[in-house]
């Protein structure tokens, strides 16, 4: 009966998953009706473990819905890159994919994956095909599994940024689900016969919700590690990695109204050696698979299984199902969470050219040709291209021969040396919000553009103009655009209505905090210029803008930072 009880309070998606045959459903099924653009409502859940999320185009909605006709469903999908790296190969057939099937742009994510959007129900089953023709994989970059694995992209920071790029990659793998289920659907593989599904580590109803796992390199933090369920922190001494520090229980989404419902950064518990970090991985998740809340979504991420049980309970039980204790943390610094732009040479001696893409939209337009210059360069470059944490593109392992007729080509089409870019534009980033994502209470991407415009006005007037604030939009409280870890946070509550965040750290090891709410944008040019002002005149030296607003009492820190476990509090 208590058994009957407990099945009963689990939320619908507990039971999508436990009936769908290892992620099966009737997608098939879905896919071949010819009445609608749409999938069957379980399928619609089901489809995100196969790297799909269904949609609508919430430009056109009114209108259909005035001629009576059902919205005009598209699919967005999400390519699964390990650590962000791609060959110039797999960067043409994207582009490709992009106009064949989608809506003629790429999207970079926060996450070093691919997203393609406006792809209709016909051409999903085409367009993941041709993802996976080119050796790259839509599988598991949505859904309550382990999501694409990000690490440091920057290999001219660090010598041990190849072999953490093979452990993410590893990792990535590892994780990934186990059902030949994408395989039957999208490849039109046989099952063999006789061969039982199994999930050893996810089971039948896979986790709560989804985990995401993080590895930095010092000094940089550009992939934002704190952000995530599990983040790495690697650690090394002469050059050689030893292991990494974990860091548990991070996560920015929340829901406007519902205070259960909070950002959170990873708390560092301790110290791993590199050949026990997958051990120590699968473990997390074993123990958030296992006490992660399956009754309420909005509580299902490991950090509020954490938060119920507390840290010290979290390390105890890691500890005893390892056999083993991991150690105190090492000491690590980081010194900011954006992109260093430009060239820069690695320390295997070749070029690595990071170039801003604003929101992570690679497109062409008038007098900027991003996506055309980024296809000649693909074409030409022996190297690889590789996805920042910040929407951004590195175009890596140049020759010294090559660096000119790649500014040639960027040059050529108006990408190199915008005059737009000033410190605050290339310390932007957005979600994508509307018109395509239907949690979006306001304008993201298409917005924040024009709005820094504004804002760079007052910066120029000031005197800040090539200073680097961090400022991060999203069209609603969720965080895709990890806007809570901005110096200036910009979240949407209605249409043209934002509430402001300030006092992020540069590095990314603290929160925002709620400054003002439901402001226009006329309110907010108010509201910033002043600080602005005061930050230019009265800033200490290096100062970054949100430790100014937090030294001089303009936001009370009301979240704690990034707590480091000790031996002593374990015991």
């Amino acid at each position: 009966m208590e058994e009957q009880e407990e099945k009963q309070k689990l939320s619908a998606d507990e039971y999508i998953k436990e009936k769908s045959d290892f992620l099966r459903g009737t997608i098939r099924e879905s896919l071949s009706n010819p009445l609608t653009g749409a999938l069957d409502p379980d399928d619609v859940k089901l489809i995100k473990y196969h790297g799909s999320y269904q949609q609508y185009d919430r430009d056109l909605d009114s209108e259909r819905k005035r001629q009576k006709l059902e919205p005009l469903y598209q699919f967005m999908v999400r390519v699964r890159v390990p650590g962000g790296i791609t060959t110039p190969e797999q960067w043409v057939a994207l582009d490709a994919l992009s106009n064949t099937y989608g809506d003629g742009t790429m999207k970079l994510t926060t996450r070093q994956s691919f997203q393609f959007h406006g792809i209709l129900k016909r051409n999903l089953k085409p367009g993941i095909k041709a993802i996976n023709d080119t050796l790259l994989s839509t599988i598991a970059t949505c859904g309550d599994v382990n999501r694409n694995v990000m690490c440091n992209p920057n290999p001219y920071q660090s010598q041990i940024h190849e072999e953490v790029y093979r452990i993410a990659a590893h990792i990535s793998e590892y994780f990934t689900p186990k059902t030949t289920a994408y395989h039957e659907i999208w490849l039109d593989q046989e099952k063999i016969s006789g061969t039982p599904d199994r999930e050893p580590l996810y089971g039948e109803t896979y986790l709560p919700r989804k985990f995401k796992i993080a590895i930095a390199i010092p000094p940089r933090n550009d992939i934002d590690t704190f952000a995530n369920d599990l983040g790495l922190i690697a650690i090394e001494e002469n050059n050689e990695l030893l292991g990494f520090n974990v860091c548990v229980g991070g996560g920015l989404g929340s829901t406007f109204g519902d205070l259960t419902t909070y950002a959170r950064l990873a708390d560092v518990i301790g110290y791993v050696p590199k050949d026990k970090i997958v051990e120590v991985a699968e473990t997390v998740i074993a123990i958030q698979r296992d006490y992660g809340n399956r009754a309420n979504r909005r509580n299902s991420r490991l950090k509020y299984t954490i938060d119920k049980r507390g840290l010290e309970w979290f390390a105890e039980e890691l500890n005893s199902r390892l056999g083993w204790e991991i150690e105190s943390p090492r000491p690590y610094h980081f010194e900011a969470n954006g992109d260093k732009y430009g060239w820069q040479k690695g320390t295997n001696g070749k070029w690595f050219y990071t170039l801003f893409v604003e929101n992570g939209r690679v497109k062409d337009e008038k007098g900027y040709e991003l996506k055309k210059a980024l296809r000649e360069v693909a074409l030409i470059l022996e190297g690889d291209m590789r996805l920042t944490g910040n929407q951004n593109l590195i175009i890596g392992n140049v020759e010294e021969k090559d660096k000119d007729a790649i500014e040639v080509i960027l040059a050529q089409h108006g990408v190199l040396n915008n005059p737009k870019l000033t410190g605050l534009r290339l310390s932007s980033m957005a979600c994508v919000a509307l018109n395509t994502c239907s949690l979006a209470f306001a304008e993201s991407e298409r917005y924040l553009p024009s709005l820094i415009d504004k804002l760079d006005v007052l910066l120029t007037r000031h005197g800040l103009e090539t200073d680097e604030i961090t400022i991060r939009m999203t069209g609603c409280p969720n965080g895709c655009g990890r806007s809570p870890l901005g110096e200036i946070g910009l979240v949407g509550r209605a249409i043209g209505r934002y509430n402001l965040y300030l006092g992020a750290s540069h590095n990314g090891d603290r929160l925002n905090t709620l400054y003002k709410e439901m402001l226009s944008e006329e309110a907010i040019i108010e509201v910033l210029d002043p600080l602005f002002l005061a930050y230019a005149q009265e800033r200490e030296k290096e100062e970054h803008f949100g430790d100014f607003v937090v030294r001089k009492g303009i936001v009370e820190v009301t979240d704690r930072p990034v707590r480091v476990l000790s031996l002593s509090e374990k015991e």
